[in-house]
């Protein structure tokens, strides 16, 4: 069995999965991902945190002027939380410290994103940003067998 293979019958034998080791493909991959990823989603944030704050709140103003479902009352604080939301999340991402944490909060932040995005019927954005919302998902549905190499791996916490 060390070997990797089990046999079931003198004639047949059958592939035994074991976990991905630390630096096989899979898990390098997954690293690249991940890393890459971060870096996306911090410069998002980071980008705006040094720009005018109110050049970006004007943006989101005129994005949604002409769409009557949305709460005015929500765009200052959610043009206000998203900036550093985006850059902590992106850089908890590239590190790979609070893995789990940053994943599911992402994955939250572009549920609102995509809503007011669709509310906005702004369907050429919508499609791309379904794209990050996959990649939450990809990242967070493997994150306990292929996230070796990050902080949280090094800590012994990849429950987090």
């Amino acid at each position: 069995m060390s070997d990797g293979i089990r046999t079931t019958t003198a004639t047949q034998r059958q592939r035994v999965e074991y976990p991905a080791s630390r630096y096989s493909d899979a898990v390098i991959a997954y690293a690249i991902l991940r890393i890459s990823f971060g870096v996306n989603f911090m410069l998002h944030g980071l980008s705006r945190l040094l720009t005018d704050h109110a050049k970006f709140l004007g943006y989101v103003n005129q994005y949604f002027e002409h769409t009557p479902l949305m709460p005015r009352v929500l765009l200052v604080p959610f043009a206000t939380v998203l900036p550093p939301l985006e850059a902590t999340l992106g850089l908890l991402l590239l590190v790979g410290f609070l893995t789990r944490f940053s994943l599911i909060a992402g994955g939250l932040t572009m549920t609102a994103i995509v809503f007011g995005t669709n509310l906005a019927q702004d369907w050429n954005n919508a499609g791309p940003q379904l794209i990050y919302c996959f990649i939450f998902y990809y990242l967070l549905a493997h994150r306990r067998e292929l996230n070796t190499l990050s902080f949280d791996a090094l800590r012994g916490r990849s429950s987090l």
